[in-house]
């Protein structure tokens, strides 16, 4: 399907992968990974043809349709939900005009007879066939009910997309790939700025789809359940394994140990032939013996062991400024966004060492109330800071508040005070900036390392009550490891705003759950919390449908309606369906009848195009019909 030949990449005088080579087949699940900036996002722009490497060759096979997902979203403006959505099916939207300008001739005309009216029909019957084929009837419930299932309501779908957050946004475009249906997938951080249920949405369909993905990913979860084949970007070259992300792990610590040890013992043998050589090469009689040892030693291909890359992100957050019992208290607090109200009549009392985390769908308010704790945006009620309360706060969109001509250093050396600005470069160390790479512009930096830079400004400033939206987004797998470590020692208060179970666990001892326009309290961690409901994951606790009915006889009888109400449905779609190619073949035996007796003068023949149009008029009826009962049916299902 897509073949990359020794394939190669620098910029600014700088390699960014050399003379890599690989194969990416039919039903292949491949997990791409490696460290904040080697290459993973720009491989996939490569192979989506959004860039072009420097050398080497990339051949993709002529038929295969190519879906990438990139991280940055862009949007045409003044475009509906719908409207977006419905681009997916261009060419579908472009026959369907065409079919419409065709029908259209053909009512205006009435010189039936004539050789260019019966090749009109033909063109009109070719488009139409192709757009049945293609699915073009049900265009609009596929839409619908790919977006519904993505957490849209109806009243989404005339919404503009500039009015909705870049994870909705981003399943806009999910549901836009989906329609699309392509062969290879390239998905860079699809679960950025997710939720949770559309995280498992996600993860549940690409389980099951038949296709090629590509996948760059900082969840280990998820890379599991998704993936079969495993790629890792590490100092300019790949290495290849034929396996989901925690089976490459062991086999990549396996195979590194047998290197050494085979390494250990070929220098064991080098270093034993070598004494040999000098032992017999001034003896005559032992003299060829010699040149046969070091004929040998010349031909000896000498095993290298795989390189690891051991540089991690170092740091710690500053002691926490001694503050009062009380770090935030919050009365009544009320936001809405025009006509949308997303918290009522929320109270939250924040004491000293408390570590709590937000979860809940997007949209719940859980961003909306970090920003009211920090004082980032207008509400309604009260916010009173603690006795000596000094805030750090980690917004989700961090990296978006950098200036892109703005370099590392300068960047820094900005946020610094006097207390931390002698300190800047061993802090810029700390997260691997060293040397030349501190004059690096940010507007050049991957997303990964953007956010080091965000977290890096963090450090420079004590605080005592921490809050962190979605620290996570674009950090590595061995990054996040130590964030968590460092927010783990962390001495102050702290809340936390993720979608990552795993980075949550252990990590705080209170949750509160978001959910119409209200918090609820758990006390205890993550584990505790989905344990306390019962739950196995949070697959469970968003995929619960609001409204359930505890009586049981009440369950049993709207099922056993509900499946009624189905089944009618079900056999409306299927008579329609019946009728609809009975009369498409009673068209195309009339149409048959035309062109083979384009030449006969048959008085009937006023009568022969009257009942041809009556029976497209009956077929695109009976198709509006079968839309809506499509749309019902369902509408019913979810």
């Amino acid at each position: 399907m897509i073949s990359v030949n020794n394939l190669s990449l620098y910029f600014g005088g700088q390699d960014i992968f050399k003379d890599i080579s690989f194969m990416i087949n039919k039903g292949d699940k491949i997990g791409l990974v490696g460290k904040n900036g080697s290459g993973k996002s720009t491989l996939l722009k490569i192979l989506s043809s959004n860039i072009d490497a420097n050398s080497g060759n990339l051949s993709i096979d002529s038929k295969v349709l190519i879906g990438y997902l990139k991280q940055d979203l862009d949007f045409e403006s003044g475009r509906t939900v719908m409207e977006e959505a419905q681009t997916a099916f261009q060419d579908l939207i472009h026959l369907k005009e065409q079919m419409k300008v065709l029908n259209d001739e053909l009512i205006n005309r009435n010189d039936y007879e004539t050789d260019s009216y019966l090749e009109l029909i033909t063109k009109f019957n070719e488009a139409e066939e192709a757009f049945r084929i293609r699915g073009g009837h049900d265009v609009h419930a596929q839409v619908v009910q790919i977006l519904k299932g993505l957490g849209f309501s109806e009243t989404d779908f005339d919404r503009k997309t500039d009015e909705f957050s870049g994870g909705w946004r981003m399943r806009i475009e999910l549901a836009k790939l989906l329609l699309k249906k392509p062969d290879v997938l390239l998905l860079d951080e699809p679960t950025n700025h997710l939720d949770i249920e559309s995280i498992i949405w996600l993860e549940n369909w690409l389980e099951k789809y038949t296709g090629s993905i590509v996948l760059v990913s900082h969840d280990k979860q998820f890379l599991d359940v998704i993936t079969n084949r495993t790629i890792e970007l590490s100092f300019c070259k790949i290495n290849n394994y034929k396996a989901s992300y925690s089976k490459y792990l062991e086999l990549r610590k396996d195979r590194i140990e047998k290197q050494k040890q085979a390494k250990k013992n070929q220098d064991k043998y080098i270093e034993h032939t070598k004494v040999l050589i000098n032992k017999f090469r001034a003896k005559k009689n032992k003299a060829a013996f010699a040149q046969t040892l070091i004929t040998k030693l010349e031909r000896l291909d000498i095993i290298e062991v795989e390189k690891e890359d051991f540089s991690k992100v170092r740091f710690q957050f500053p002691p926490a400024p001694h503050s009062g019992k009380i770090s935030m208290k919050l009365d009544k607090i009320e936001k809405s966004y025009d006509d949308l109200k997303v918290l009522s009549n929320v109270s939250l009392e924040i004491v000293r060492g408390d570590r709590i985390a937000f979860v809940g769908k997007n949209g719940e308010g859980k961003t909306t109330l970090a920003k009211i704790i920090a004082n980032e945006i207008d509400f309604k009620g009260s916010a009173k800071p603690g006795h000596n309360m000094q805030l750090g706060y980690y917004a989700q969109n961090q990296t978006d508040y950098l200036d892109g001509e703005s370099t590392i250093l300068q960047t820094i050396e900005a946020a610094a005070d006097f207390n931390t600005s002698s300190k800047v470069r061993d802090i810029l160390g700390s997260f691997l900036f060293s040397n030349d790479e501190v004059d690096k512009k940010i507007k050049v930096l991957s997303g990964g390392e953007r956010a080091r830079v965000s977290l890096c400004k963090l450090l420079l400033k004590p605080a005592n009550l921490l809050i962190m939206d979605e620290p996570t987004n674009h950090l590595d797998i061995i990054s996040k490891d130590i964030l968590k470590k460092a927010l783990l020692n962390f001495d102050g208060s702290l809340i936390i705003v993720s979608h990552d179970r795993e980075f949550l666990q252990g990590l705080t001892e209170k949750v509160y759950e978001f959910k119409n326009q209200q918090l609820k309290e758990h006390i205890g961690d993550i584990n505790t919390f989905l344990n306390e409901r019962n739950l196995a994951d949070f697959k469970q606790l968003e995929s619960l449908k609001e409204g359930k009915k505890s009586e049981k006889d009440s369950l049993h009888h709207n099922h056993k309606d509900q499946q009624k109400k189905i089944r009618k449905l079900q056999n409306d779609v299927s008579k329609l369906e019946k009728k609809i190619n009975f009369l498409e073949s009673e068209l195309k035996e009339m149409n048959n009848q035309l062109l083979e007796e384009k030449d006969s003068q048959s008085k009937d023949q006023s009568d022969f195009f009257k009942n041809y149009q009556k029976i497209q008029d009956e077929i695109s009826v009976l198709v509006k019909k079968w839309e809506v009962s499509m749309q019902k049916l369902e509408d019913s299902k979810v």
